[in-house]
């Protein structure tokens, strides 16, 4: 026989600590009679856990509130989102671009750094760029008056081993990638969380994007590279290794070679990866020539895209471009679908934004005709900063954790 077991006082109170705290994050200020009617909770028990958090600093009264009621005004109250800082990084072959953003997740004050590859055997110049990546960190998180840092996101390319938090190279990324990582953790005081960037941009779509409302979905993500993010029952899908959604190595037909374990050219990679899709562009008929456009390869495949919807119904070349672009995607994105069928596919990263909702019913009308299992296709929302976006839900995420004693 089994006892049953109800929650103790110091448990019920931390449950409804939190409950309080994630609706005046996510509606902003309440008053004390709003939080009794969302929560539910009796009047004395809103008004000691109003008292409490006012005592731990997360909740202040930021004003009065009269209208539809006699008597004194009531009390408005609001997270104090300076309780604590956070940091997000997007971090590229090229550069960092990175924001600090306060307890909502309102970015305070940016920064774009570019970081010039110093080669693989300077040692000391890796190290050199990654100290300066964080003294201009440092530099932001100051000119936005933060002190302190309590946790910094960073988005990478590559596998993100999830039981060591260790980033592994897919390709040739710079030694200033593991650098900044090492850098970033002798920060006093700071958690460091490291994840794969496809991943990030997919917890973006997933939160405040075209996945919002699904807990099924995979992002494939079409940029200078190609990847994905699986969610699947409402959570992040990493693998064993960090693998999960490399798609990238995915054979498929259509390409000259098969890939490698160090090499995707052969892959998924190389039939929609922004230089594959700038060549297509141009055979086509279509700009795409990165250093005419002083742009690189993503650049240039988003731009070709755009052309290409611009010169619908001009007789231009817009729609045979647009049908083989979907062709392609769909050949990989089929192969997904068939192992894991999660209902919802969103196209993400520069050639994924630029062809929005005409390329995305392109690639759903051609993956209906290669595979049994019905998919929703739709074209990503969460934007150009999907991965700064999803480094500040993580941290976030991580900061709430630690304040409000979140699960």
């Amino acid at each position: 026989m089994t006892t049953a077991r109800t929650a103790t006082p110091s448990t019920a109170r931390a449950i409804n600590d939190r409950l309080a705290l994630n609706l005046l994050l996510d509606q902003g200020p309440l008053t004390a009679t709003e939080l009794r009617d969302l929560t539910g909770l009796s009047r004395p028990t809103v008004a000691d856990l109003l008292d409490r958090l006012g005592r731990s600093g997360l909740v202040a009264v930021v004003g009065e509130r009269g209208e539809q009621r006699r008597g004194p005004n009531a009390r408005v109250y609001a997270l104090v989102a300076s309780r604590a800082h956070l940091a997000a990084f997007d971090v590229r072959s090229g550069g960092v671009s990175l924001v600090v953003a306060d307890l909502a997740g309102r970015t305070l004050a940016a920064a774009d750094l570019v970081v010039e590859d110093p080669g693989a055997d300077d040692a000391a110049a890796h190290r050199a760029a990654a100290d300066r990546i964080v003294s201009v960190l440092l530099d932001t998180a100051r000119r936005a008056e933060v002190p302190h840092l309590h946790t910094v996101a960073v988005g990478a390319p590559g596998l993100v081993d999830p039981a060591t938090g260790r980033l592994q190279s897919t390709g040739d990324l710079p030694a200033w990638h593991a650098d900044l990582l090492a850098a970033l953790r002798e920060l006093p005081g700071t958690e460091v969380i490291l994840e794969n960037e496809v991943n990030l941009a997919g917890r973006a779509e997933y939160r405040t994007g075209a996945a919002r409302g699904r807990d099924d979905f995979v992002l494939v993500w079409l940029g200078h590279s190609v990847g994905a993010a699986v969610v699947l029952d409402g959570r992040l899908r990493r693998g064993i290794g960090g693998g999960a959604g490399e798609i990238c190595f995915l054979p498929v037909p259509g390409t000259a070679a098969l890939p490698t374990a160090t090499g995707c050219e052969g892959g998924f990679h190389g039939l929609v990866g922004s230089a594959a899709v700038c060549a297509l562009a141009r055979a086509h008929g279509l700009p795409a020539d990165p250093a005419e456009a002083g742009a690189d390869d993503a650049a240039a495949a988003e731009a070709a895209v755009r052309a290409a919807l611009d010169a619908l119904g001009d007789g231009l070349p817009g729609g045979p471009f647009l049908d083989e672009l979907a062709e392609r995607i769909a050949l990989g994105t089929s192969a997904i679908c068939v192992v894991l069928d999660p209902g919802c596919v969103v196209l993400g990263g520069e050639v994924g934004r630029a062809g929005g909702a005409e390329l995305a019913a392109r690639v759903e009308r051609r993956l209906a005709g290669l595979s049994p299992v019905r998919t929703e296709v739709r074209a990503g929302e969460a934007g150009g900063g999907a991965i700064l976006a999803g480094a500040v839900l993580t941290a976030g995420d991580a900061v709430r954790r630690d304040l409000f004693g979140e699960p």
